[in-house]
This record gives C-alpha cells, sequence and structure tokens, in this order.
C-alpha cells in the first residue's frame, strides 16, 4: 500500500511539473472578454457577461501606424494584451508591434511568461538571446524583411536596427500578459536602489561606475 501511495505521489509530483502546466490557464468556455470595470482581483480578468460581449472586444485598429522612437534606445513597443484587446483573456496569446530608429535598440530584457517568435516587416535586426547559466551563450542572427525569430521564453534577449532607416517589426507572445523585465532599468534603477556594494561586487567594477549608471535611469 505504501508502495502505491509513494507511486500516486510521484505521478502528481509530474503532472505539478509538466510543461504543459506552465502556462496560462485555458479557457473552460468559447471566450472569457474581460470586464475592466471589476474590482474582484483573479489571475486574468473577470468575464463579462457573454450575452454583453461585442466585436470591439476582440478588435484592436492603427497598428499600421508608426510609433514615436525618440527616447534613449531609440525603440518602442506596442504591446496588445488582454488589458488592450479584452477578448484575449484566458486565450494565452498577445502580440506587439516593435519600431526602431536609426540604430534604435531594444535593450535586453526578458519576458517571464512567455515565449516570443518575431517577424521582420521593414529593415535588418541584429538579435539575439543568451542562455541560461553555467553556459551563458549568446546566441545571434542578423533577420531581415520576412525573416521569423523566436526567442525562447524566461532567457534574455534584444534586438538592434543595424540599419540608418527605421525598422519595424511584429511579435507573437505566448501569454496574455508576458510581461516584460528590462534588465538595466531592474538592475539599476530600482526603487529603492539596490546597494552599490552588491551591484560593485556582483559587476565586479568600483562603486563609483554604479553612481555613474545609476544616475542614468
Amino acid at each position: 500500500m505504501a508502495a502505491a501511495y509513494a507511486l500516486l505521489l510521484a505521478a502528481l509530483l509530474a503532472l505539478a511539473s509538466s510543461p504543459t502546466m506552465a502556462r496560462d490557464p485555458g479557457a473552460l468556455q468559447d471566450f472569457c472578454v474581460a470586464d475592466n470595470t471589476s474590482d474582484v482581483f483573479v489571475n486574468g480578468f473577470v468575464c463579462k457577461d457573454p450575452k454583453l460581449v461585442k466585436a470591439e472586444d476582440f478588435f484592436f485598429s492603427g497598428l499600421d501606424e508608426p510609433r514615436d522612437t525618440t527616447n534613449k534606445v531609440g525603440s518602442n513597443v506596442t504591446l496588445l494584451n488582454a488589458s488592450r484587446i479584452p477578448g484575449l483573456n484566458t486565450l494565452g496569446i498577445s502580440m506587439a508591434r516593435v519600431d526602431y530608429a536609426p540604430f534604435g535598440l531594444n535593450p535586453p530584457h526578458i519576458h517571464p511568461r512567455a515565449t516570443e517568435i518575431q517577424t521582420v516587416l521593414e529593415g535588418s535586426l541584429y538579435v539575439g538571446f543568451v542562455t541560461s547559466n553555467p553556459d551563458n551563450r549568446l546566441v545571434t542572427k542578423v533577420v531581415r524583411k520576412g525573416d521569423v525569430f523566436v526567442f525562447p521564453q524566461g532567457l534574455i534577449h534584444f534586438q538592434f536596427n543595424l540599419g540608418a532607416k527605421p525598422a519595424v517589426a511584429v511579435s507573437g507572445l505566448s501569454s496574455q500578459n508576458p510581461g516584460v523585465i528590462t534588465i538595466a532599468n531592474s538592475v539599476f534603477g530600482s526603487k529603492p536602489a539596490i546597494s552599490d556594494d552588491i551591484l560593485a561586487k556582483a559587476f565586479q567594477v568600483d562603486k563609483k561606475i554604479i553612481d555613474l549608471i545609476q544616475a542614468h535611469f
């Protein structure tokens, strides 16, 4: 009997750690349009009454319009998630338009809840991601109009416009809310700030260098 219980426990643990569990919860109905007026806090959004759902809940217009890239890094990400398209709620996907100024950068960042697949619409990009410890191997590629590249979930990745003209790409993401952690902003721009002693030791540089970097965030 003890052996049977041990086997059952092992099976439950295997299911709990299965990759099929490591994604957005699956829908149990045709759709669950987000009710953004609700005060109830759940993992995602409360469903709107299906009788009140309309076509506009599944619609967004204007993704073809260029975005402003006059910022420090020269890029602009327009994310379409369940907050902007309520009909995406519980469907486990989202998308983004990314505009790049000439030589603009989408800085190294992580999507903690999503794999990203990106296609270039205009221009050419130098893209890449870094594998996890201990290898930390940099995987890079130059991608051009019509090319597609995949960034695995949770890995640091980036895109850099190689050209003297603007570039545009569109990404699909495997979560209705993929999240984003921009490495430099998180490490050097946290509030309150991470101790200079910690950052200096982590990056193996003088604390004066850390102070100089933090002054830019």
